[in-house]
């Protein structure tokens, strides 16, 4: 922790760009193009109920355990046990994992339109065979790169994500501004309704991936105890960040509606797409392949940022013991090797199903849910036991707190998350009608199956683990439950040994039985026993 006490004090702004950067990927605007003026609805609508209130949830935690390590580890176990700490940030890792064919199917669609003929593009773009090559090679580029620590990571991670998301989720937005300014017609109709077709579910289906377009600020928690005078000034970015992020994904998807029609709209194609019909009315098609080749660095910035994340966090529990040893061994550079190239043989495996699914973007979108569900029981986790550890640990010190007085406020924010994501997780498992996922067996079963195995997969491992996988270098904090017990043992013991002393002084009431006061040791009807 003393390298980042070093760090200077944080501004509001700066903090709320970074926000911006780790939560924005333009590769989901599509997703939601088809809903024309109501996608501005879901945006907002999952900007409320889950943006803000992980971003706040995650700086109260983050806060109060900001001098302990772990995470979603820490935070979780501090609840609910040792077990679910280990599930939370379990699901987190494998979530990441799963996650990376999918946005680097999008680099792989990225790299395809560098071409200068369309249709050419667009077949390249859709081939599985080749997605899967770029997939692979991209991925494996990103670990490597990773191995040689986190110096190189930060200096590719920060360039990508400027280069490859900011600047051209502005330019999108401005020449949709100057398509419109110039008499260009606009295939999205302005005057729909804002509010979405309720009585239609599969409008609610689809758009429950929204919620995956938000993950990731729960990791900007970390930076609080970095902002000057966090109580008033975190809140400030949290807003400032969440208001940058919903207008890029509301004004990008707009923009790529008013250029293709909805009916044209693929989810893997269609970002550049619009990139080429837009640059072609500005008679200037010769910065498609720029853009192209800016998005596919935004990509692999990206994927760098998560595979030095989530990876690392699991490597810090794994030494704590959570782990078998293999997956401890670091390199020269002290880089958690064996986790990335398990890992990368997982990623490897995830990608060959592009073999079996029916089409690049049925592969893409059902990778995406499973995503999403996993996601989505870690911040079940984090909303609920953060409402618990306002009565669990009334007296622990909160730098950042929700709500000055009382716990009203937790229970509304703390609520109105953990029904967000409960919504979304429900609704995450149906197949969306308006995209072609090829068989619903098949559909049903790699969500349903791959969800519980990946579940299930933690309490075996936790089950399993044995005292040789602690790393005597390590130095895990106890849980706040294991430092509660140490003086009720001391007590316990010392009453005993008081106890047995008195008797061998005194002799024993006839009738008396004396009752030991030494099982007292988890009394506290807080306390998680494991």
């Amino acid at each position: 922790m003393a390298n980042i006490k070093q760090v200077a004090k944080l501004g509001v702004f700066t903090l709320a760009i970074m926000n911006v950067t780790a939560v924005v990927s333009l590769r989901g605007l599509p997703a939601e193009a088809v809903y024309g003026m109501s996608s501005a609805f879901y945006y907002l609508f999952a900007a409320i109920v889950f943006l803000i209130p992980t971003s706040l949830v995650a700086a109260e935690l983050a806060a109060m355990f900001q001098d302990k390590q772990g995470g979603v580890f820490r935070w979780v176990g501090e609840a609910y046990g040792k077990k679910f700490g280990f599930l939370a940030i379990w699901v987190q890792w494998i979530e990441s994992t799963i996650w990376y064919p999918t946005v680097l199917t999008f680099g792989a669609v990225s790299i395809a339109f560098i071409g200068m003929n369309d249709v050419h593009d667009m077949s390249l773009a859709s081939n599985k065979y080749y997605t899967l090559a770029v997939v692979l090679i991209i991925y494996w580029l990103a670990t490597f790169i990773s191995l040689k620590g986190m110096e190189w990571v930060g200096k590719v991670a920060k360039i990508g994500g400027m280069v490859g998301t900011i600047i051209p989720a502005a330019l999108l937005i401005i020449l949709g501004i100057v398509y419109l300014a110039t008499g260009g017609v606009s295939n999205l109709d302005f005057h729909s309704s804002f509010f979405p077709d309720f009585t239609k579910f599969d409008n609610v289906v689809l758009a429950a991936s929204i919620f995956l377009f938000y993950a990731g600020m729960e990791m900007g928690g970390i930076h609080v105890k970095d902002v000057e005078n966090p109580s008033k000034n975190y809140p400030k970015a949290v807003f400032i960040g969440a208001l940058i992020t919903v207008l890029i994904f509301v004004l990008g998807t707009f923009a790529l509606g008013v250029i293709i029609p909805a009916k044209d709209i693929s989810l893997t194609q269609s970002l550049l797409v619009g990139f080429d019909n837009y640059f072609r009315y500005i008679h200037a098609s010769w910065l498609s392949p720029i853009i192209a080749i800016a998005l596919a660095f935004g990509v692999l910035a990206g994927v760098l940022t998560w595979v030095a994340g989530p990876s690392k966090g699991i490597f810090a529990v794994g030494k704590a013991g959570y782990m078998p040893p293999f997956f401890q061994k670091t390199n020269k550079m002290g880089v958690q090797k064996n986790i990335l190239f398990v890992q990368g043989i997982a990623v490897t495996v995830l990608s060959l199903l592009f073999v079996v699914m029916p089409s690049v973007q049925s592969f893409y979108q059902i990778l995406s849910q499973l995503t999403v569900i996993l996601y989505l029981v870690m911040y079940l986790l984090m909303f609920s036991g953060a409402i618990y550890l306002r009565y669990n640990m009334k007296k622990a010190n909160r730098p950042f707190r929700i709500g000055k007085k009382g716990n009203g406020l937790m229970w509304f924010v703390g609520g109105l998350g953990f029904c967000g994501s409960l919504l979304a997780f429900i609704l995450s498992f149906i197949p969306p009608s308006q995209i072609s996922t090829g068989s619903n067996t098949v559909w049903f079963t790699v969500l349903i199956v791959g969800a519980i195995i990946v579940v299930i997969a933690p309490f075996i491992i936790y089950a399993s683990k044995k005292p040789s996988w602690v790393d005597p270098n390590t130095s895990f904090e106890p849980f706040h439950w294991e430092e509660q017990a140490k003086p009720e043992v001391a007590t316990a013991t010392a009453t005993t040994v008081a106890t047995a002393t008195t008797a061998t002084a005194k002799p024993a009431p006839a009738s008396g039985t004396v009752t030991p006061t030494s099982g007292t040791v988890a009394n506290d009807n807080s306390t998680p026993k494991t």
